[in-house]
């Protein structure tokens, strides 16, 4: 017998001030640009007609805020719940949160020992260079990949644990690499990892013991004001 599964939807929040500065943003809480929030408003619009059974964000105040203004403009601000879990935050950069992205590269590729950024970047895979910004961190509060992975994959265990089965659909609202490495580790048939842009929304249903992929990194729903 086939079972009902679940649907989740991940959505990458809107722009935020440290995205549009080009500085790093891990565990770092700056509010959406205004460009940011009309993004988050075409993408609710055009999530319109999708209803969903529940809600959750990470703890960071750009998903909650991403997550607030999606289910008002598909109407269910007002039934849903919001439920943040710390498991899906982005990665922390430590004491080099807050640097532009260009310096504290600028330092991995240094550690790594690459002659030039676009040489680090071609040679290196994303897990390499979170042990680096961790090796790299004077103050060692920076994580390493696994530190990473393992709260998110704890987090996707007990949001697929509690919803399994019910045939409902899930609305997860967290960040680019968490969104990218759950979907990176846990869907087969999932072949281009590029990086996601801000609310961009990818599917993944989850059904008889694995993920099936619908969409990835998708924005063609956007719909503007009318």
């Amino acid at each position: 017998m086939t079972e009902k599964g679940v649907t989740i939807y991940f959505v990458r929040h809107g722009e935020t001030y440290f995205n549009s500065y080009g500085r790093i943003q891990g565990w770092s809480n700056t509010p959406l640009t205004e460009n940011g929030k009309d993004d988050v408003r075409r993408c609710g619009r055009g999530l319109a007609d999708t209803k969903f059974n529940a809600v959750y964000t990470s703890d960071l105040s750009r998903t909650q805020e991403t997550a607030r203004i999606i289910l008002e403009e598909n109407g269910q601000l007002e039934t849903l719940n919001m439920i943040q879990m710390p498991e899906f935050r982005e990665v922390f950069f430590g004491s080099m949160e807050g640097m532009f992205g260009a310096e504290a590269y600028e330092k991995v590729r240094e550690y790594l020992g690459y002659e030039t950024k676009q040489e680090m970047f071609k040679n290196t895979d994303v897990p390499e260079r979170m042990d680096a910004f961790r090796a790299i961190d004077p103050e060692g509060h920076a994580e390493d990949f696994m530190m990473f992975w393992s709260r998110v994959e704890k987090g996707l265990l007990k949001l697929i644990d509690r919803h399994r089965d019910t045939g409902e659909k899930i609305l997860l609202v967290a960040h680019g690499g968490t969104i990218r490495y759950i979907l990176q580790n846990f869907v087969p048939d999932l072949k281009d990892t590029k990086a996601l842009l801000n609310v961009s929304v990818s599917v993944a249903k989850y059904q008889d013991g694995s993920f099936h992929l619908e969409r990835y990194n998708d924005v063609s729903h956007f719909k503007d004001a009318e």
